[in-house]
Parts: C-alpha cells; structure tokens; sequence
C-alpha cells in the first residue's frame, strides 16, 4: 500500500491518493480513455459518450465530459478517475474526491509519462515516445490560419490551446494566438476582416467539437482558401498524436 509520502500528485499538484495500481478506472476524457485502453488493457471500466476510440471500447458509460453523471462514475466503483483540466467541470472533480475517489486531473501531454509509470507502474509506452519525437520539432510557417470549433456563435481558437499548438508545429499558427482570451467569440464580419486585411489566409475547419463540412467554407468565407480536418488529430493527445502528423502535414501540404 502506498503511503501519503509516496501518493503521486496530478498537474494541478493536487495528491492522488491510491492505494495500490488502479484496476477499475473510468475516464471522463475522449483522449485519456483511448491512451490509457492502449497503453493498460483491461482497466477500464467507464468512459464518456464521447469516448470513441478505440472503436471496440465495452465499457460502462457516464454521460458526456462536460457534464457527467457523477452518480453513474460512483456506481462504477473505481479506484481512479481521469479528468482533464479544460474539458471537466472543477465541481464535478471536487465531488468525486468528496465521495472518496481518488481524481487524476491531466493538463498535457508530459503528465501521461507519470500517469503510466507512477500510477500504473507500466513502462513509458512506445506511441508516447514516437509522438515527443514527431512533434520535437516545429516545421516553417506556410499559413496562418482562421480555426473555428464552434458556429451559432462562432467560436474560434484562441491563445494557450493543444489545438493551436499542433497546428502551430506543422506550419500554420493562428490569427487568435495572442487573443487575451482561450476561445474568442468574434462575430463573422470579424473574422472575415481577418482575411481581408491579411492577417490570415487560411480556414481550418475541424469536425469536432462542431461537424464543419465543406459547406462551411464557401458558404461563410467566399473565395478563402480552406481545409477540413480530423478534429481528434488536433484536440487529443494520445496514440492519435503519431498519426496526426504525418496526415496533418499531408493535408496541409497544398495550402499555398
């Protein structure tokens, strides 16, 4: 049994307290549950609605990340709960630590290497690995780049997001970058004068959170050069993280 002194802590330096290996986790996030199904098969025993790799993932399920159904994590019975810092209500993470389960709240993509090694005591898993080795490395500037992940309102990235830093290593920073706030909500005139003053030539419209389709593009921006991408490859931090690069490179690879 592990003692107060050797209790890992989350990214938020808050203390884990397990009392031995974790058997029966439930993941409140899309990515974690695909990692942790990877990297520890066999341990979970819940994920989100949202959780939907990998593919053949039979497990109980909690409602969505945003709002779970606490009551439905606590039947499960776990011994960890993953949680993400921007995905996952404080008040729902601060309920389960009340009912006496222990909460790893995760930030990025470093905290994975200490989440398999300390709380799973497993080795660091191969993709984890490749993915530092793929992203190391920033490519040069082809576009900089208008991304919306919501619409009715818009929704764009703003600064400080996973999103906008893969995007940012395979060539294409964003317009909202230095934007004071994470997810900016400009009106549409706003952002199509982001094209028309220069500022950014290209639309990057993924399909998730919000399903943008090529109806999108000509429809609101006539005349912008656009692409559409794989909203995991830009939001999860995963195993998905060693196919992102290559595809995502790829896809972008005529944008002028």
């Amino acid at each position: 049994m592990r003692t107060d002194a050797t209790a890992p802590t989350d990214d938020l330096g808050a203390p884990v307290p397990l009392a031995a290996r974790p058997e029966r986790v439930v993941s409140l996030v899309p990515s974690l549950t695909e990692a942790v199904a990877t990297t520890v098969p066999g341990v979970l025993a819940g994920a989100t609605t949202y959780c939907s790799h990998p593919v053949d993932l039979d497990v109980g399920r909690v409602g969505g990340s945003k709002y779970p159904t606490v009551d439905s994590v606590l039947d499960l019975r776990p011994d960890l709960v993953l949680a993400n810092a921007e995905e996952n209500r404080p008040d729902d993470v601060a309920r389960l630590r009340e009912a006496g389960v222990p909460v790893w709240v995760t930030a990025a993509l470093d905290s994975l290497e200490r989440l398999f090694t300390r709380a799973f005591e497993v080795p660091v898993p191969e993709w984890l690995t490749s993915a530092r080795r793929l992203w190391g490395a920033v490519a040069p500037v082809r576009a900089h780049a208008v991304v919306p992940v919501w619409r009715k309102p818009w929704v764009v990235l703003g600064r400080d997001t996973f999103a906008g830093d893969v995007l940012r290593r395979v060539g294409v920073p964003h317009a909202y970058a230095d934007h004071a706030d994470r997810y900016p909500r400009p009106s549409l005139d706003e952002l199509r004068a982001r094209f028309a003053d220069g500022e950014a030539d290209l639309l990057v419209l993924p399909d998730e959170p919000y399903a943008f389709t090529d109806d999108d593009g000509p429809d609101h921006f006539p005349g912008v050069p656009y692409v559409l991408v794989n909203g995991r490859h830009l939001t999860w931090y995963g195993p998905s993280l060693v196919e992102a690069h290559p595809t995502l490179l790829h896809t972008l690879s005529g944008v002028p």
